[in-house]
């Protein structure tokens, strides 16, 4: 990452946060849509395997924390986030239903996604657990903008691995993720704000906040190797010939394929730091420029604007 992407300020100029309805044709998309990079292609496939529940998830806990805004212009952002967490969470179920389309089926790993966000990380604490309710609700807000700070690394990253446009990916699947990566830049600030708004006064706020990254780190983490193992185990085309390891991993990162682990792991500490705000995260000027060419975000802009002048 450039330290230009990093020298953003909480004085850039307010961007309103609009859902685009994007759609995608995955009839052409192989399994393999990196081509000769199953490592790879998997690891980034993970995505489609967390995000449909997750982003239900931070839409469902988003709804809970409405009445808690006063705030004028960061309700009209919460809005604006859970509508395109909303249209993200069903592009990426349309990938499942693709990969199932290939023989290469998840449900034997999403059912324990959707546990945890449906059962675990869901509406009361789990097992009866004595959280007053607005605690769960700020445990719950301080996850989500834990998990958005990784969101918006990865977007970032997205945007500028020109290695990806090397390897001849499908374009399809690599405008889902360039659109996907694109929006998580344009709304990085809006669950930290969320949290901020919502999750108290005085020290036990930003305590909240480093556990809520204590927590999603290591689970996010474990998550995303059990995932890729889960794909390249059950990928009908690799029929067991390979497994995932670092190794290959590795490989796909020194390639550009993958972002960096120092990459992933130096987001925390920014993170962690008082000051810190997600407005410094990543190039937003990188985001707007592809969503102003990304081809499913200019087709959905096309027909909002065929409907206006009908």
């Amino acid at each position: 990452m450039s330290t230009d992407d990093l020298s953003s300020t909480t004085k850039e100029a307010h961007r309103t946060i609009t859902p685009r309805r994007v759609s995608f044709d995955w009839q052409t998309t192989p399994l393999h849509w990196i081509p000769d990079e199953p490592t790879a292609t998997h690891v980034i496939n993970v995505l489609h395997l967390l995000l449909p529940a997750g982003e239900r998830w931070f839409v469902k806990v988003f709804k809970e924390g409405l009445p808690l805004v006063d705030d004028p212009e960061l309700l009209k952002d919460v809005k604006g986030f859970m509508g395109q967490e909303a249209t993200h969470s069903v592009q990426h179920g349309h990938v499942l239903d693709h990969l199932a389309a290939q023989r290469l089926e998840t449900a034997d790993y999403t059912k324990y996604v959707d546990f945890l966000f449906e059962k675990l990380l869901g509406e009361t604490p789990p097992l009866g657990a004595p959280i007053p309710t607005q605690e769960w609700l700020r445990l719950r807000l301080s996850v989500i903008a834990a998990i958005e700070q990784f969101t918006a690394v990865l977007g970032n990253w997205v945007l500028h691995a020109e290695a990806l446009d090397h390897a001849h990916c499908d374009e399809v699947m690599l405008d889902l993720l360039r659109w996907h990566g694109a929006e998580e830049v344009e709304h990085r600030s809006v669950a930290f704000d969320m949290y901020q708004h919502c999750g108290g006064r005085g020290p036990s706020r930003y305590a909240r906040r480093i556990a809520g990254m204590t927590v999603t780190a290591p689970v996010m983490l474990y998550l995303w190797a059990w995932g890729a193992a889960y794909l390249i185990r059950h990928d009908p085309q690799l029929a067991g010939r390979l497994r995932y390891s670092l190794a290959e991993h590795n490989r796909a990162v020194r390639k550009g394929l993958l972002p960096t682990w120092r990459e992933l792991g130096a987001a925390i500490p920014r993170y962690l730091r008082r000051s810190y705000h997600p407005s410094q995260e990543g190039s937003l000027r990188k985001a707007v420029d592809y969503l102003a060419t990304s081809p499913a975000a200019r087709a959905a802009a096309g027909a909002i604007g065929r409907s206006a002048t009908a």
